[in-house]
């Protein structure tokens, strides 16, 4: 993988040469690039250029000690397309990179054609801030893996997600360093939506088919007043990779009229 330095620190990612507006995408907690292959496939057989990128602490990037936050990943992000030369971008995250994916379009405007969140808890709701405090001291202990594990797999998965790729997701996710799982989970927590500039990007939220929602919509609809929104069937929160068809579908539909919006 290629990768690009800021402040000492190595950032890899994964780019795909194309012609038209560029996407980037924007991976989640604990996760990294390969958790959104089957957009990164998709755009780049359609001859989009697409970069995926491993944020600081994850995937094969660097993983320095110190105090993981959204607006830092989200200046990561800005300075990978600056080594790129990217502009205008489709910036597409899932989770907790589409909260990142959220402060960079509302930073970094110049570099946004639209914006996609999967399933993103960019504003939570009362009920998922109540249980946070428990589970970032359960992240600090000594089993902090077991806490992940537990969660992940207690709360992001459907009875009908495929078993298989339900366990390559948790092996995946539990192999995070703890200082990078505990940081960015409290930066996640801490990440104040409300305080950001307004998106006035064209944007779409794709909801998994969850039994409570990742994000408290009503909130989410007054900072992207040019939101459009879409939910899979049959799928739980990694719908990216459980049903990337339907997935893919939305954003291109979305694409097509968002186009008419100011989007490319």
């Amino acid at each position: 993988m290629p990768w690009t330095q800021r402040n000492g620190v190595r950032l890899f990612f994964e780019e795909a040469r194309g012609a038209g507006a560029p996407v980037v995408l924007i991976h989640g907690w604990c996760c990294d690039h390969t958790y959104l292959a089957p957009q990164f496939e998709h755009f780049a057989k359609k001859g989009r250029r697409v970069v995926a990128l491993d944020l600081r602490g994850h995937g094969a990037s660097d993983k320095p000690v110190e105090r993981y936050s959204m607006p830092a990943f989200a200046d990561d992000v800005a300075f990978v397309c600056d080594h790129l030369g990217v502009r205008k971008a489709v910036v597409i995250g899932h989770s907790m990179g589409g909260i990142i994916a959220f402060d960079f379009a509302s930073r970094y405007p110049e570099l946004v054609s639209a914006l996609i969140l999967l399933d993103a808890a960019v504003v939570l709701p009362a009920t998922s801030r109540a249980v946070i405090p428990k589970f970032l001291a359960e992240l600090g202990g000594p089993d902090y893996q077991r806490a992940i594990r537990t969660f992940v797999a207690g709360t992001l998965f459907l009875p009908t997600d495929d078993p298989k790729r339900k366990e390559r997701i948790i092996e995946g996710m539990t192999s995070a360093p703890q200082h990078v799982a505990l940081s960015a989970y409290q930066a996640l927590a801490d990440y104040d939506a409300a305080s950001a500039p307004s998106v006035a990007a064209p944007s779409l939220y794709i909801e998994a088919n969850e039994p409570s929602p990742r994000a408290d919509m009503t909130r989410v609809r007054e900072l992207l007043p040019a939101l459009a929104f879409g939910q899979t069937v049959g799928s739980g929160h990694f719908c990216q990779l459980e049903v990337p068809d339907q997935v893919n579908a939305m954003i291109d539909r979305f694409l097509v009229v968002g186009a008419r919006l100011g989007a490319a």
